[in-house]
């Protein structure tokens, strides 16, 4: 699961500088706010990432809407090659919403 995290980690240092937060039950990912996080299990990454709006993808296991731009979206991972092009979009995104550009418009 290691591997997954650092191909996470990697595609997010390429978008700009993150921070790393060790917590005790899950690992945060943070800009200006926490974007994304995941809770490291035995074979597999649960996780989540912070969108300011509703995305539909059956990859999403669920959705909980926390305000009107503050939408989670949980997924799990299982392998570094399941952080293709659709879920690097989504990290870039989740970015976004952590440097809260999104509260500009």
């Amino acid at each position: 699961m290691r591997a997954t995290f650092d191909r996470i980690l990697g595609v997010l240092t390429e978008i700009g500088p993150v921070t790393v937060l060790s917590e005790q039950t899950r690992i945060a990912l943070h800009v200006r706010m926490s974007f994304a996080a995941v809770l490291p299990r035995q074979h597999w990454l649960n996780g989540h990432l912070v969108f300011d709006h509703r995305v539909e993808s059956p990859r999403f296991s669920k959705t909980v809407v926390y305000s009107p731009r503050n939408v989670l979206h949980a997924f799990q991972l299982r392998a570094p090659s399941e952080v293709r092009a659709e879920f690097t979009a989504w990290l870039t995104q989740a970015y976004r919403v952590g440097e809260q550009r999104h509260l500009l418009r």
